[in-house]
């Protein structure tokens, strides 16, 4: 029997591999690297219709709105780039040149086949583990989008919703959104 052993790094390290600069998508998730494959059509039209409404509160609440490849630092292990993130007014985040350092009050990742397994385990953990407020999983393949909050230092599920349902952001608070608009492909 053979096991496989793996190697963690440290943010260092990783700023310092060659790959760090060769690869849009790169990430350090729980010290190990992962590199991304572009994103399908679908899935950057669902980021853009995310972005989209996080903008349009942004611009009428303030706040900031960043979208992938943009690094959110969480630790010296964990270096993630999702989709799309949303900075509050009052954010205690720090906005550097290429990335955020700290949690991001909301963040969205859109699965992908290469991307689910880290989506829904570890970067799930991660967030929760730094405090990010709100954490959006839209799930272009089952036309569905969940929505996780942070209560006590855990994520408890808001609600799982499909085209034609819509809710209330814990975090966009007064904002109705419709599901179908930000799934629409």
């Amino acid at each position: 029997m053979v096991l496989e052993t793996r190697t963690k790094i440290t943010a260092e390290v990783f700023y310092a591999l060659p790959e760090y600069a060769a690869y849009e998508f790169i990430e350090l998730i729980d010290g190990e690297v992962v590199i991304g494959v572009g994103a399908r059509t679908k899935h950057q039209m669902i980021a853009g219709n995310i972005h989209g409404v996080c903008w349009m509160f942004a611009k009428q609440h303030g706040g900031r709105v960043f979208f992938s490849p943009t690094e959110v630092y969480l630790d010296d292990e964990n270096i993630y780039e999702p989709d799309v993130l949303y900075l509050a007014p009052d954010s205690a985040c720090v906005v550097e040149e290429k990335r955020i350092v700290g949690a991001p009050e909301l963040v969205v990742e859109v699965l992908s086949p290469s991307s689910i397994k880290f989506d829904r385990a570890q970067k799930f953990h991660g967030y929760e583990r730094h405090g990010v407020r709100e954490y959006w999983i839209a799930d272009p393949s089952n036309e569905a989008l969940e929505v996780w909050v942070l209560s006590e230092g855990k994520f408890v599920r808001q609600g799982v919703y499909a085209p034609g349902d819509t809710f209330e952001s814990a975090v966009l608070k007064g904002l109705t959104i419709a599901v179908s608009e930000l799934l629409a492909a």
